[in-house]
């Protein structure tokens, strides 16, 4: 390389997130955790017939939320982003309706359940054109997560459908 076409030290530069690039990361944290702590809930609180499936289900989609913020996160620090997922933050921004205390059946935990995750998956349709515009490498990381996510609420709502 000629030193022509050399680039200095001072022109080298990471690509850093905008406000709404950010912002929409942001969003997409705090469902993820929410639907990571609301599964837990459900995963504690479940009763009925089917109990054992489900709970083992509960723990795949709580599993694979956790893993998602944490992909999230650190992709956020990548971008020099500072991701906030403290628990009044969660509760103030997160688009997931609060799941209701004390045990329920699993016919009503899989509706519960995948109202919840739908509403995740929403937030990641929601934020994906802006973030694909700005940043198409985390956009296929939203591609990933709204996969996944729609796999899980697909295997979960089957547990009610009936044929």
């Amino acid at each position: 390389m000629s030193m022509s076409t050399r680039r200095t030290e001072a022109e080298i530069r990471n690509f850093q997130a905008s406000p709404q690039l950010g912002g929409n990361l942001q969003r997409v944290l705090v469902d993820l955790i929410e639907l990571h702590l609301q599964g837990k809930q459900a995963h504690w609180n479940v009763v009925g017939t089917n109990f054992r499936d489900l709970h083992l289900q509960l723990d795949e989609l709580v599993d694979f939320a956790r893993e998602a913020s944490d992909t999230i996160a650190e992709r956020m620090r990548a971008l020099d982003v500072v991701p906030d997922g403290r628990s009044d933050t969660v509760v103030a921004g997160t688009s997931l309706p609060q799941f209701p205390a004390y045990e329920h059946g699993t016919a009503e935990v899989v509706d519960l359940i995948t109202a919840r995750t739908y509403a995740a998956v929403d937030t990641l349709r929601a934020v994906h054109d802006a973030v694909d515009a700005e940043d198409p490498s985390t956009a296929d990381i939203l591609h990933q997560l709204i996969d996944g996510l729609e796999k899980l609420a697909w295997l979960i709502k089957s547990e009610n459908r009936k044929v």
